[in-house]
C-alpha cells in the first residue's frame, strides 16, 4: 500500500517509515540507527550529530517526495479532463428559466473532474493532519501541488488549439474558483501561498473570456492582462482563439505583427520554448524544518503501533520510573 491513500491510516505512513529502516535509501547508512546499542559503539564518527542530522535529512527528503508524487499521480488523470470542457455536458445547456432544474445538472456534470481534485486535495490535508505533519511542510507540499496543476493546465492550453475557445476559458475559469474557494477553506495555515501558484493558467484563461480582444493593445495585454506571461505564449494563445460562443475575433493583426516582431528581435526568446517545466526540487531544508517547529510534548502523542514494535525505536516508548 502506497502512503497516503484515500483509506490509509495514520499508522501506514510511520508503518512504511519503519520498515524502509529494512531496506535504506540508497548512498544512506542507518545501520548506527538499527543495530541497537552495540552498534551504536561501532560508529567512529567525528561529529556524530552531524551524521545523524544528514541521514534524517535523507529520509525526510525521500518521505516527502513519495508522499507528493502520490498526490500528483492521483490528480494527474483529473487534469487531463479538466483542460476541455466535456461537450455532452456543455450541449445539455439549455436556454430558459423553464428548465433551470437540467442547467443545474449539467453545470453539476461539468464541474465534477475539478470537485474530484478539490476532494483529493481535502482528504490528504486531513491525512496530514492526522499524521500531526508540522503546517510548515503542508504548505511547501500544496504549493509543489498547485505549481504541478498550474504547468499541466498551461501546457496542455498551449497545445491544444481546441482548448483555446471562450466557452472552455469559461469552464477553466468555474474550475479554478474551485481550487480558490478550497484554498481558502484550508486557510493560509495549511495551503499557503499556493493560490498563487496557478497564474499562468489563471492569466491564460483571463485572456481567452475578456471581452473585445481587437481593442486592447499590445500594452494593456503584456503588462496589466497577463504580466506573467511570455510574448511567445501570448502569440500562442492569441493565434490559436477561438470563440465558439459569441463568433468574435482575437486580438488585431497589429498585435500579431507586434508580438511577431518582438519574437524575432529578442533571440533569447526565440531559441526557448513556451511551455512550462515542472519542479520537482525539495523545497526545503532540515533547518528550515526545525526553525518553524512549535514546541510540543512527545509524551503527549501516542508512537504508532508499527515505531513501537521496532526496537530501533525504543527511545519514543514512555519512561516508567
Amino acid at each position: 500500500m502506497t502512503p497516503l491513500r484515500r483509506r490509509s491510516s495514520s499508522a501506514s505512513l510511520f508503518g512504511r517509515m519503519s520498515q524502509s529502516f529494512r531496506g535504506n535509501p540508497q548512498g544512506v547508512n542507518l545501520s548506527f540507527v538499527t543495530g541497537g546499542v552495540e552498534t551504536l559503539r561501532q560508529v567512529e564518527a567525528k561529529y556524530p550529530a552531524l551524521l545523524f542530522k544528514q541521514q534524517l535529512t535523507a529520509y525526510v527528503e525521500k518521505i516527502y517526495g513519495m508522499i507528493r508524487d502520490n498526490l500528483k499521480k492521483e490528480i494527474s488523470p483529473l487534469l487531463g479532463l479538466c483542460i476541455q470542457a466535456p461537450r455532452t455536458s456543455r450541449a445539455s445547456l439549455v436556454k430558459g428559466s423553464s428548465r433551470s432544474v437540467a442547467n443545474t445538472a449539467a453545470q453539476q456534470a461539468l464541474i465534477a473532474h475539478w470537485q474530484g481534485i478539490v476532494k483529493s486535495l481535502e482528504t490528504f490535508l486531513n491525512t496530514l493532519k492526522a499524521n500531526h505533519v508540522p503546517p510548515f511542510l503542508v504548505r511547501k507540499v500544496f504549493t509543489q501541488i498547485f505549481s504541478f496543476i498550474n504547468v499541466q493546465l498551461f501546457n496542455s492550453l498551449l497545445l491544444r488549439r481546441e482548448c483555446c475557445s471562450f466557452s472552455n476559458g469559461e469552464y477553466v475559469k468555474a474550475g479554478l474558483a474551485e481550487l480558490e474557494h478550497w484554498c481558502f477553506t484550508a486557510t493560509d495555515e495549511y495551503a499557503g501561498a499556493a493560490w498563487d501558484e496557478l497564474k499562468h493558467i489563471r492569466q491564460a484563461i483571463g485572456f481567452l473570456v475578456i471581452h473585445q480582444k481587437p481593442k486592447k493593445t499590445l500594452d494593456e495585454i503584456s503588462h496589466q492582462l497577463c504580466p506573467v506571461l511570455s510574448i511567445q505564449q501570448l502569440y500562442r494563445i492569441s493565434t490559436m482563439y477561438w470563440d465558439d460562443k459569441y463568433g468574435t475575433h482575437s486580438v488585431s493583426s497589429d498585435v500579431i505583427s507586434s508580438m511577431r516582431l518582438s519574437m524575432t528581435e529578442d533571440n533569447h526568446a526565440v531559441s526557448n520554448s513556451f511551455l512550462l517545466d515542472d519542479d520537482s526540487s525539495i523545497p526545503f531544508s532540515v533547518d528550515d524544518i526545525s526553525k518553524s517547529m512549535e514546541q510540543i510534548d512527545i509524551a503527549d502523542i501516542e508512537s504508532p503501533l508499527p515505531l513501537r514494535e521496532n526496537s530501533g525505536f525504543s527511545f519514543l516508548l514512555p519512561r516508567t520510573n
